[in-house]
Order: structure tokens, then C-alpha cells, then sequence
């Protein structure tokens, strides 16, 4: 199961994102953890101190593997060695792996470190049991294609307008994908009437509705692991996403 997370910025999709990797690890299943944010906020998420560079950034290793040279490279360049190279072990049994952002390409021109990163992500959505890619902020993404071929898209969404009209436009994109399974995840919710009015506005499924969880905002800003501090009751909303996949 290939499962995107997006959403509008600040609303806790790369949360969402860990959250749900994590409740798959401990049932057992083989999950890879796709940092496609260019904030690259995931490993502090999983409570990784080091800083970990990007595979867009390890010019070198593009060259490498595109063999670019005056504007001529490889499209398909070799990448099935990159997770066991470059993943990090988290200790909840996830495997993490940051891409990095693909840049926006102009004039129609494909870049080398594109070409790399979509070559990668073609692979990891044919070879891997579980892959969750936390998506860059925004539609852009959506724009460019980057997640067709997953099974599914969350989208984030907090009790604010903005975080709602962004929903409905990754909505609208994310159908012209063809992608089969959209669903929203309500965050940060406070109240119930919060939960029934973003329900009204928007014309999609909600898988869960996830409470405003303080341990968590804490844990974040210290820039540990929050799978230690999250209440049962944000457990739970989880447990329901789950259930969408299992």
C-alpha cells in the first residue's frame, strides 16, 4: 500500500505521516518513510538528532548515477540500491528515507536530480509493502505529477478556511490523477463543533479526526520522538486511519 500525506503548511501531515508509519511498524509490516518535504521535518519526528542530507542534495551522486555531462543524462538512471545506502533505521522499526524535494522543472526541461528522484519513487511504489510519503506543503506537487501511482492521498486538514480551500484543490488535482482513495484527516481539533463544521464544508470522507494533543506540540519543538507522549485518544483517531488499509 503507497500512501501520500498532503495538505496545506503548518497542519501536521508530517505528524500524521509518522504517526501512522509507526502504527503499521509495530504491527509488524515492512514500512519505508519518504521525507518529499523540502522543510525535511520527519527525522526530528521520529526523534533522529543527526541532520540527514537529502538525496536531492548528494550532487555527486547524481551525476553518478544520470551521468550528466553538458545537459545530456540518463532518464532511468540505477536506483535500487539507494534505500539499504541511504535509509536510516528508526528504532520503531520504520525505515526513513529523505528524498528531498523535486524542483520545479522549467521550460519543460527535466533536471538530473529529478530524473533521479523519479526514478527512485517509480521504484519504492512497485517494490515496497508499505510506503508513506510526506508531501511537500501546498498543490505543487500535485501539479507536477509527483505522486501518481499511489494507492491513496491524506489530506491534512485543520480547523481554518485556508487549510480547507487548499484541501479541496489537492482534491480536484488528486482526481485528475486518477488516484483511486482520497480521504481527510481533521487535526488539531479542540472541539466538536470544529469537527462538525469542517465535516459540512468539505465534500470528502474523513477517515479520523485527531484531537489537539499538547505532549505532542511539546515533544516537537524539542525536537524529540512523539510516539512516547500521544494520548490514547489521538491513538485511537490513528487506529481508524488505519483501518482504511487493513
Amino acid at each position: 500500500m503507497k500512501i501520500a500525506i498532503s495538505g496545506k503548511g503548518g497542519v501536521g501531515k508530517t505528524t500524521v505521516a509518522a504517526l501512522l508509519a509507526y502504527a503499521l511498524a509495530k504491527e509488524g509490516k515492512k514500512v519505508i518513510a519518504i521525507d518529499a518535504d523540502p522543510d525535511s521535518n520527519l527525522p526530528s519526528t521520529f526523534g533522529i538528532k543527526v541532520k540527514i542530507k537529502p538525496i536531492s542534495e548528494m550532487l555527486d551522486l547524481i551525476r553518478e548515477r544520470t551521468m550528466a555531462y553538458q545537459g545530456i543524462f540518463k532518464l532511468n538512471p540505477k536506483v535500487d540500491d539507494l534505500l539499504d545506502k541511504y535509509g536510516v533505521n528508526c528504532n520503531c522499526g520504520v525505515k526513513l528515507l529523505v528524498l528531498g524535494t523535486i524542483k520545479k522543472v522549467e521550460n519543460r526541461c527535466f533536471c538530473p536530480e529529478s530524473a533521479l528522484l523519479k526514478a527512485l519513487l517509480r521504484h519504492l511504489l512497485l517494490k515496497e509493502e508499505y510506503l508513506i510519503i510526506d508531501m511537500d506543503a501546498g498543490i505543487e506537487h500535485l501539479g507536477r505529477g509527483v505522486v501518481k501511482g499511489v494507492d491513496s492521498l491524506v489530506i491534512v486538514v485543520e480547523p481554518s478556511q485556508k487549510a480547507i480551500d487548499t484541501a479541496r484543490r489537492i482534491k480536484e488535482l488528486a482526481s485528475q490523477l486518477g488516484i483511486a482513495k482520497i480521504v481527510v484527516v481533521l487535526n488539531k481539533v479542540k472541539a466538536k463543533e470544529e469537527e462538525e463544521i469542517i465535516k459540512n464544508k468539505l465534500e470528502l470522507e474523513v477517515a479520523c479526526s485527531i484531537p489537539y494533543d499538547e505532549g505532542i506540540t511539546k515533544a516537537e519543538l524539542k525536537g524529540e520522538d512523539i510516539f512516547g507522549v500521544v494520548s490514547e485518544e489521538v491513538w485511537n483517531e490513528i487506529e481508524k486511519l488505519k483501518g482504511w488499509w487493513n
